[in-house]
């Protein structure tokens, strides 16, 4: 199977971006096709004693789009963007998903733009898994809806509770996200979102509030991007925090030191356990393909494990589910939109 990787995105340059691609192709079966200015692609993989070939080729676009950029401009003016060629193979058949840690609403857009929604999908999202206390947990959306209608956050729970299938979880629980357990509380969104949930036929266990994401008693949490969005960058930025803070303490004395040297393995085990680079990136759940939106920060570890998830999300038919599971929810004209 090869996967388009965007091979100019993201804020750590090309370099890490072919590296992350070449410990996918050395670990797995996957091919991998480096999208960007093939000049610059060459002499990185010559850089690393890597030649060009069929599991790992180079195909050239000449266009990057900056994060500084309008997401849907860019997309409009810059026809032969990395991101774009990359969806571009998509389209054809030549790629089986694409990935990139470049500008998120472009790559948004782009895969809008050149695959198109899945039929019956009112709008894609993006989803994300959250590290818990039991086992990571699918969140959507993060970021690509911010504003809402009830039928769809009911769409979002039924894509990611698809997605969540790639990991085995059959039936997943679905939580709706909110100020208080009890069904009629939160904004009139929510209010109003509950009973569509609850007559579905998903394993929907009722709203769950902020604090319950990480106690990992649900598989799915729904809510909108705006929520979600902030839920994500506010987890990133506690978890970093908490690193910082620990070892602040640490330095403190001469025994907290002695005392981190005992407990080394487990403050590694925890980083791992936070770190967003261990769960690749966030799928774009709804387009009539298989997309991947990486951390712009992502480093290499963090690309190959975005190029491995597209991978399960392609041979675990996560968009037929999609398919089947929505088919049979009725969509409004007003929800439609």
């Amino acid at each position: 199977m090869r996967i388009a990787l965007d091979a100019m995105g993201g804020d750590r340059g090309p370099e890490e971006l072919v590296s992350g691609a070449l410990l996918a192709v050395r670990d797995t079966d996957v091919e991998v096709a480096l999208v960007g200015d093939e000049t610059v692609l060459r002499s990185v993989l010559r850089g690393k004693g890597v030649a060009e070939g069929p599991r790992l080729a180079v195909v050239h676009a000449s266009q990057i789009v900056e994060m500084s950029e309008n997401a849907v401009d860019a997309i409009r003016k810059k026809k032969d963007s990395s991101v774009l060629v990359a969806c571009d193979l998509v389209a054809r058949g030549e790629t089986a998903a694409v990935v990139s840690a470049g500008h998120s609403g472009a790559t948004l857009a782009a895969a809008m733009r050149k695959l198109g929604r899945l039929e019956g999908v009112s709008r894609p999202g993006l989803a994300s898994f959250f590290p818990t206390l039991k086992k990571p947990v699918v969140l959507m959306d993060i970021g690509g809806n911010v504003d809402c209608r009830p039928h769809h956050l009911l769409q979002f729970a039924i894509m990611a509770a698809a997605f969540s299938s790639i990991h085995q979880r059959e039936n997943p629980r679905i939580g709706l996200l909110t100020i208080g357990e009890e069904a009629g509380k939160g904004n009139a969104l929510i209010r109003e979102t509950y009973p569509l949930l609850a007559k579905s036929s998903l394993n929907f266990i009722g709203n769950i509030e902020g604090r319950d994401i990480f106690q990992g008693d649900v598989d799915v949490v729904v809510c909108d991007g705006f929520v979600g969005n902030v839920c994500l960058k506010i987890s990133e930025g506690l978890a970093e925090a908490a690193m910082r803070m620990i070892g602040d303490e640490i330095r403190e004395s001469l025994w907290t030191k002695l005392g981190y040297l005992l407990v080394k393995p487990a403050f590694r085990a925890f980083k791992k356990r936070v770190d967003y680079s261990e769960y690749g990136g966030a799928p774009i759940l709804g387009i009539d393909g298989v997309g991947l939106v990486c951390h712009g920060k992502s480093d290499a570890v963090a690309i190959k494990n975005a190029i491995l998830v597209a991978n399960k999300m392609v041979t675990g038919g996560v968009n037929e589910r999609i398919r089947r599971e929505i088919s049979g929810v009725p969509v409004s004209e007003t929800d439609d939109e």
